[in-house]
């Protein structure tokens, strides 16, 4: 038998992909069985006080329970250790000090933290479960989160963690591993539980893996029974067997020994592995070579509590080969049957000493002979480090599941020709998940009540006829097997009915879950993610948008629709993603810092009310805030859906990417004429003006016309041969609630343009009046209406609808932030009409202003020409042409202008903040634009650095200045830079 085994393990060690790691052929802490610290304790210690040595005692760390019995034990048995259960981190940290304080020998402090410290405790880092682990395909990172969770660990006071969890899963029905488990495939199992122990000890935590000899082919609790593993010797040493004997033989600490019974290993069908002489001592340590702990598993658990007294069980473990037993029952009753046994030579005084001297020497390798409390100062900071979270949300990404992706539904293409219903079966609120989706392109919000009726089903059914697609989250499953894995007759029924529908279906948790959501194969789509929480319902999202790729494989067998190492790869097409600013090497505890303070700065100076702040990098959005108010009133929060008039970044917004898809057609050329284009040019001053000196702002163009003051009466009021208070067949653009214009003026403010003298002189002179025209030559050239066509071509396949003129036809006004109290012309409070007077004349829609949007919906347009005209997988605007309307077109004569985008002020870097425009650190090669209301987007080409800022800075009057003044908007441009080449140490 013993032969047979060995040819096994070899043959699939032949098939085990080589661990990038040095290998420990024992553990480290083997180093000290004979430190002199260890061997003056061993000659001190009575044979009582060495058995002591041998139990680990639990307690909680939660608010109002009492660690009396503890020290009880401390002070009665000198124990070995504590195990820590549920509680928080600094009640635990605190009770670690009183315990060590109060323990003659230094205590090894223990705990189960399976996915990181919030397996146990509040407030703490939550990394994924081992079967979302077990997707990955990146092993690396398994490493890294293994670091990181003994970091967390040490700086705890915790120096063991039983981890991880190394059974292979091969039962759906398992109540107890389950997802606790890598997966199916022992090789693959192997390898990440022997990656996550590294990571883990090579932090200086000893790393424990569990269940030997293999808990994954149960479906008994062994809190409740005893398990028993059927299976042949053959079968168990290429299955069950495998992880252990490789993580044995690459040098983990610890191992754990399972309350289940093996009749193949052990013929004593009342022996529990963990009590099992021929399975601890004859398999794991003489066969398998381990010499590192062996622990039991919880000794109050029934699978053996139930067959032996405490005391008897004790004897047994510790006999078997166990050198530390965790939370016996009665500590009096097994301390005292131990010395019993020994005083009898049932258990020789030898193998007590072995044993003894291995804690030491793992409290030597933890350094206890030197420090055993722990400082309190800053702990939660420590353990929730941003740095923590990125992996956290880099190893959820990298586990998410595509099982069905029919006819490359994902991601999703062409978004203005999808009527979108998202819905959340399972939770009564909007979801993360829908947040997110809502990020992407405009979408109705649909929930379901997990218990749902099927009249109610129906209902939704009904409501969601007229979408075609559906994007559908199964939410408030059960990781457990319990109650078919939490799914409903209703999440069934809701997949079921919409079968003839395009159907996008993200499930938030067990992978086995799916066998029992029947029809969910029918999806077009479906991604698995394995658990459910805010970063899996964001990702979801996004992988469904393109925002991010999928990789994940399935690591189990789930019906013979989802079999093990499904996972169709899904693309990334440049969409914006959202996620934290350690993604791209920035602290965001540095960046909200600065940012928070500039922006709540402007708020008490009273600069603006509120505003919103978006900065992108490299693609990635990694600040989407909102700070203050509407008004200074403080009646209503600024939030990411409220819309903002963004004044003259309209000029970049609605005519520019128009001109620049007419000059990628050949119908729109720059060095021609704009009389060319424009007819009433023609025999006039401006008859060789071209359009790339108006785009420049090089035309000798006035900068603006009062054309509204033009129609004052000499009492100062309108003229109701051109305003009146009631629209009509001619009075029929409206210029705010209760001002109608006649539309035949507008074709004075033409004329009035035309006939406005020239500027002396050629130079930079900034000018609305060439864009104010530039919507009529737009429609012309492309034969559309201009509004119409910026939709179809950009805003809407953007995904950008809260991008719109007239913001008040479209949104309620209390999601709309107002601008000015207009007390000349419109004598109101101007809200959702756009600010400029010129554009509200040209019945809102006009080249220099009049478009409104949040930061969010701007980013978009704006990303697309970071992105150089791509964007979603989309192609917009040639390269080509975007790079000459970025280009310095006349820097000859101090003109820093490109075509329609503004530029750094020339020889930039050599200004102070304060005399500098935008950021000092701003390249040459970016560009972007400002807007009078108090607006600006800044895009770096050379940093891939997005900026957005959108205030009411001319609220409650534009005679504020005080945004200029405070040169918020360039010192929070800087911030980026600042924490992004030199990082917060410099500052």
């Amino acid at each position: 038998m013993k032969h047979l085994r060995h040819a096994l393990f070899w043959i699939v060690a032949l098939s085990f992909s080589y661990i990038p790691l040095s290998a420990q052929r024992q553990p480290a802490f083997l180093q000290h069985l004979h430190d002199s610290w260890v061997d003056s304790l061993m000659n001190s210690l009575t044979i009582e006080q060495k058995i002591g040595q041998l139990f680990i005692v639990q307690a909680y760390s939660t608010d109002g329970k009492t660690p009396d019995g503890v020290l009880r034990d401390i002070h009665r048995h000198e124990v070995g250790g504590v195990i820590f259960m549920q509680g928080t981190a600094p009640r635990q940290l605190e009770m670690t000090n009183k315990f060590q304080e109060a323990s003659p020998i230094p205590l090894l402090i223990a705990i189960d933290g399976e996915w990181g410290p919030a397996f146990r405790l509040k407030n703490t880092p939550r990394y994924p479960v081992q079967m979302a682990l077990g997707a990955i395909q990146d092993d690396s990172l398994i490493y890294q989160m293994g670091q990181e969770i003994g970091q967390q660990f040490r700086r705890m006071g915790v120096h063991i963690n039983f981890a991880p969890v190394s059974d292979v899963n091969n039962n759906p029905n398992n109540p107890v591993i389950n997802y606790r488990s890598f997966g199916e495939n022992p090789d693959k199992v192997a390898r990440k539980a022997l990656l996550y122990a590294r990571g883990m000890q090579d932090a200086g935590l000893l790393a424990v893996a569990k269940h030997f000899p293999g808990h994954g082919d149960t479906n008994v609790d062994s809190h409740l029974g005893l398990p028993v593993i059927k299976h042949d010797t053959a079968r168990l040493n290429a299955i069950e067997l495998y992880p252990f004997k490789k993580l044995s033989d690459q040098g983990i600490g610890g191992m754990m020994t399972a309350h289940i019974q093996v009749p193949a290993l052990e013929p004593n069908t009342k022996l529990p592995a963990s009590l099992s002489p021929n399975i601890i001592q004859n398999i794991l340590i003489n066969e398998f070579g381990f010499g590192g702990m062996i622990f039991t598993d919880a000794m109050n658990m029934h699978g053996v509590s139930q067959l032996y007294s405490p005391g008897e069980a004790a004897v047994l473990a510790i006999k078997a080969g166990n050198d530390m037993l965790e939370i016996v029952p009665d500590l009096d009753q097994a301390v005292a049957a131990v010395s019993e046994a020994v005083r009898t030579n049932r258990i020789r005084p030898e193998a007590i000493d072995q044993h003894c001297r291995k804690v030491l020497a793992l409290k030597k390798w933890m350094g206890l002979d030197a420090r055993r409390t722990v400082e309190p100062e800053n702990l939660q900071e420590d353990l929730n480090q941003p740095g923590y979270e990125l992996t956290r949300r880099r190893l959820h990404e990298q586990s998410l599941t595509c099982l069905i992706n029919r006819e490359h539904s994902m991601p999703l293409m062409r978004l203005d020709t999808l009527n979108v219903a998202v819905v959340s079966i399972g939770r009564t609120s909007e979801t993360a998940f829908q947040k997110m989706a809502a990020r992407y392109t405009k979408v109705d919000i649909f929930n379901l009540k997990k218990e749902a009726t099927t009249a109610e089903v129906d209902q939704l059914v009904k409501q969601l006829r007229s979408y075609n697609l559906v994007i559908c989250g199964i939410h408030n499953l059960n990781l457990s097997p319990a109650k078919n894995y939490g799914t409903s007759s209703a999440m069934k029924e809701v997949v079921q009915k919409l079968k003839h529908k395009k159907l996008l279906v993200s499930v938030f948790g067990n992978a086995y879950a799916l066998d029992k959501l029947s029809g969910i194969e029918t999806a077009d789509g479906l991604v698995l993610c394995y658990q459910e929480n805010q970063i899996t319902e964001e990702l979801a999202a996004q992988a469904i948008f393109g925002a991010i790729p999928t990789s994940g494989k399935l690591p189990v067998n789930v019906n013979a629709y989802f079999r093990m190492n499904d996972g169709i790869s899904l693309p990334k097409i440049d969409r914006l993603k959202y996620t934290i600013p350690e993604e791209v090497k920035i602290s965001s505890a540095y960046l909200e810092r600065r940012i928070d303070s500039l922006a709540n700065l402007g708020i008490t100076q009273q600069a603006f009310p509120g505003c919103q702040v978006l900065i992108a990098v490299d693609g990635k959005v990694i600040l989407n805030k909102s700070y203050g108010y509407y008004t200074y009133n403080k009646r209503r929060e600024v939030d990411e859906n409220s819309i903002y008039d963004i004044a003259s970044v309209t000029k970049i917004t609605g005519a520019l990417p128009a001109l620049i898809k007419l000059y990628d057609e050949k119908k729109f050329k720059l060095d021609m004429p704009f009389s060319f284009y424009w007819p009433p040019f023609r025999g006039t001053n401006k008859e060789k003006i071209t359009s790339r000196q108006i785009l420049a702002h090089q035309a000798r163009l006035k900068p603006w016309i009062p054309f509204w003051q033009n129609e004052l009466k000499n009492n100062g009021n309108l003229r109701t041969a051109v305003f009146r208070e009631q629209p009509d067949n001619n009075f029929n653009v409206r210029v705010s609630s209760h001002l109608y214009m006649d539309h035949r003026n507008i074709q004075r403010i033409y004329n009035e343009i035309k006939e406005s003298p020239l500027l002396p002189r050629i130079k930079y002179t900034y000018s609305d009046l060439g864009f104010m025209i530039f919507p009529k030559v737009i429609s012309e050239l492309s034969h559309s209406d201009y509004e119409q066509f910026l939709k179809k071509n950009f805003y809407q396949p953007l995904g950008a609808y809260k991008l719109t003129y007239n913001a008040y036809q479209h949104f309620p006004l209390d999601e709309i932030v107002p601008t000015e109290q207009d007390d000349n012309f419109r004598h109101e409070l101007i809200r959702g009409f756009v600010h400029d007077e010129g554009a509200s004349m040209l019945g809102g829609v006009s080249g220099n202003a009049g478009l409104f949007s949040n930061a969010n919906d701007l980013a978009k347009i704006m990303q697309m020409y970071l992105q150089f005209g791509h964007y979603g997988g989309g192609s917009y605007l040639d390269s080509t042409s975007m790079a000459e309307f970025t280009r310095i077109q006349y820097p000859q004569n101090e003109n820093r202008r490109g075509l329609g985008f503004d530029k750094p002020f020339i020889d930039n870097d050599k200004n102070t903040l304060e005399h500098a425009f935008p950021a000092i650190d701003a390249s040459p090669e970016s560009f972007g634009h400002t807007g009078f209301t108090g607006t600006f987007v800044w895009m770096d080409p050379e940093y891939k650095i997005l900026f957005i800022f959108l205030s009411n800075r001319v609220y409650p009057t534009r005679n504020n200045n005080k945004l200029s003044r405070l040169n918020i908007r360039p010192a929070m441009h800087q911030v980026i830079y600042d924490a992004l080449l030199r990082g917060p140490q410099e500052h």
